[in-house]
Formats: C-alpha cells, structure tokens, sequence
C-alpha cells in the first residue's frame, strides 16, 4: 500500500468527518470570541480535531468495529452503545446535512422546498452508500479537494486582508465553551462510526494488506486529516473573530457564514458556498449511512439485505427530520450529546492506550464512573440542573459541564495501581 492510498484516505477521512456542524460552527464561534479566539480555537480543536483522531488511531489498533470499543466493559454494554451511537447518529447529524444544505446552498438559489431538497439529496446518499466499494476514491479523490480549495480561500482572503483587530469575547469561559461546541460537530461520534467505514474500504480494496500495513496506513491518513481540520477549523474561527464587529451580535450560525463568504468571495460567494456546503454535507452524510449499514450488516451475518433496507431507513429518516431548520436540530441534539460524547471520549481514550494500562477491570471501573457522573450534565442540558444543584454543586469542574473528567481520571489512576504488582 503506497503513499497515494495513505493520501486517499486522509482525504475521504478528512471529507467524511467535515459536514454540517464542522462548516457553521467555527465562524461564530470566533465571532464571538473576539480577542479570546485563540482560547476558543484550542478547546474546540481538543474536543473536534484531537479526540476524533485519537479514534482514528484506535480503530487502526482494533481494525474491527465500533462494537470492539466497548467489548472489555462488557459485551451488553458494546451492543446498546453501538445501537444508540448509530441511533443518534442517523437521526440528528445526518439529517443536520440536509437541512444545512438546503438552508445554504439551494435555498438562496432556488425557489424549492425543503421536502424537495431532502428527496434529492438522499437519493443521491442511497445510491453512493449502495456503491460503498467506491466511497473512499471519489471521496478521497475528487470531492475533498474542492471542499478544502473553497475553504482555504475564504480564511486567506480574510486572513490576509482585514486588521487584526478584535473586539471583547462574549464568553467567561472560552476554553470550555470552545470543548462542548466540539461536541456538537459529532466528530468523536463521527470517528468510531467513518472509521468502521474506512476499514471495511480498505479490506475491500486492499484484501492482501497485512494488519501492521493497514494499521500504519490507517494511523497516518488519521494523522494528516488531523492536521488539515486543525488548519481549517482554527482558520474559520480566526476569520469569524476578524469579522466581530461586522454583523449584529445575535446572527445566526448560517447566516454569518454567508456573510463572511459574501464578504472574502465576493459576487461568486452564493455559488461557491452552496458548492462548499453540498460537499461537506453529503460526505459526511455517506459516511453515517454507510457506517450504520455496515453494523447492521454484521449483526445479520453479513445480509446484504440488511445493509440495503437500514440505508434505506437512514436515508427515509434523513429526509423526515431534514424538514425541520438547522438551529432546531442543534438544540434538540444536545442532551443526548452531553450523555453520549464523555462516554464516546472515554472509550476513544482507553482503547489508544497500551493494554497494560488498560485492563477489562480498568475499563468497566472508569466507564462506570464516567456514566455516573455524565447524569448530572445531562440532566442539566434537559433546563434541570437548579433543581439538583444542591447535589452536585461539589463535583469539580461541574460549572464547566465537565464533572465527569476528574472523577474518571481519578478512577483509571486507583484502578491502575491496584492493578500493578505489589513487592
């Protein structure tokens, strides 16, 4: 395997995680970060750029599925993970793509309904999630390009022709704001669905590979997909923060984008954004179905069968919630994140690390607490949290909605020396 399969597949890695919330949510995010930009850009690129590769690297180390990430807690726990990640997946960020889509690229050029989007749209995700031999080359070879050539031309236009003057930051904690607004691009999620993904596209096109090939492979395409979403996300939240004095304070998350590409792009901007947009959007689409299909696959022996009628189900799924705006489906998006990512980061974590550090005993221990204290956050996301403050006002970095971190840590420290010879 060469260095232009290695290329390939850092190019449909980088296009299958870069979709809906990837492309909206950085420019406002640096809008209003203003001159704490840099303080936003590194929380968010922890929790969007480093965790997702983390998972990257850990299904080149397992090459199996999302199922093997749970299997040391216990084989129950794998399979119910499994089913509500894909759930979640298929039934928020898929749908998201769509409604991004029609919101910003056919909306301001045509005079369609949103039904009418959708219908198009996952027709088109059907037929490539069918043909998923071919996901990783036109992925990897055609689209990323376009989609990163569009991108770069927005953040340099800005970069290099507006003042570095930036106004005050809304946010009192910049840092942690930037981790949970990660949290809604659905890239740790997107890192143990795509990578399933990726694997099963190299089997299929490299049947020969041997696992430590496929797994340098694997590991370096992860590596430099990193690299190019760092670029680019720290790039459009720089250039959101540029514009901070540009648009009113309360401009939604589309509409700066457009605004911005109105402002780098010129005339030409509705045309190349609503190119940009569809790309990013229905990549990662793809990626989600066919992630979904494949696990279903394998739970009905391989059925063929299976991996048409859940395609069809994700993409009938699309079209349905698809009918509802972008803002809606992050809001209802986010108590099932606040749940579901520090579980989804835990696991991530410990199947990276060297499995010396990591024991079945290690893993149920850490993921347990984890769970445990996730409850309060998501709690909390429901409009709940005065009425339990009382309860979990000691929990450290709770105020972060990050309680979860150090209890988990601590857990996997004790649990580890416990585990270590005594003498």
């Amino acid at each position: 395997m060469n260095k232009k399969i290695t290329a390939v597949t850092a190019f449909a890695l980088f296009s299958l995680f870069f979709g809906a919330g990837n492309l909206i949510l950085p420019p406002q995010l640096g809008f209003k970060s203003g001159n704490l930009w840099w303080w936003v850009a590194l929380g968010f690129c922890l929790s969007a750029v480093l965790i997702p590769i983390l998972g990257i690297l850990a299904h080149a180390k397992l090459q199996g599925t999302m199922y093997d990430f749970g299997k040391k807690v216990s084989p129950t726990f794998s399979l119910v993970y499994c089913y509500v990640v894909y759930a979640i997946s298929i039934a928020l960020p898929s749908p998201r793509t769509a409604s991004v889509t029609h919101e910003m690229a056919v909306e301001p050029l045509w005079d369609s309904s949103s039904l009418v989007t959708s219908l198009i749209y996952f027709v088109l995700v059907y037929i490539f999630v069918i043909n998923r031999s071919k996901i990783l080359d036109v992925v990897g070879k055609f689209l990323t390009p376009g989609i990163l050539i569009i991108l770069l031309l927005i953040v340099a236009t800005a970069v290099f022709s507006l003042d570095f003057n930036f106004g005050p930051s809304e946010f009192k904690s910049p840092f942690s704001h930037g981790i949970l607004e990660g949290y809604q691009t659905f890239d740790a999620i997107g890192a143990v669905v795509v990578g399933g993904v990726i694997i099963i596209s190299i089997n299929l096109k490299e049947k020969s590979a041997s696992y430590e090939t496929k797994k340098s492979v694997i590991g370096k395409a992860g590596i430099l997909a990193g690299l190019g979403l760092f670029t680019v996300y720290a790039g459009l939240i720089l250039t959101g923060a540029l514009f901070s004095d540009s648009f009113e304070s309360d401009i939604s998350r589309t509409a700066i984008l457009t605004g911005i590409s109105l402002k780098t792009l010129g005339n030409n901007a509705t045309v190349l954004l609503s190119i940009l947009v569809s790309l990013a959007c229905f990549t990662t689409a793809v990626g989600i179905v066919t992630g979904t299909a494949d696990f279903i696959k394998g739970r009905f022996n391989d059925s063929q069968l299976a991996y048409r009628i859940t395609a069809l189900v994700g993409c009938i799924l699309g079209v349905l919630v698809g009918q509802f705006n972008v803002g809606y489906i992050i809001a209802v998006a986010l108590p099932a994140l606040m749940f579901i990512y520090p579980i989804t980061i835990i696991l991530i974590l410990l199947n990276v690390i060297p499995d010396k550090w990591a024991s079945p005993k290690v893993f149920r221990l850490v993921v347990h607490i984890t769970i445990l204290f996730s409850i309060p956050d998501f709690i909390g996301s429901l409009g709940h949290g005065e009425s339990i403050a009382a309860y979990t006002q000691w929990i450290p970095l709770r105020e972060y909605h990050m309680g979860w971190v150090l209890p988990a840590l601590a857990i996997f420290i004790v649990g580890n020396l416990a585990e270590r010879p005594k003498g």
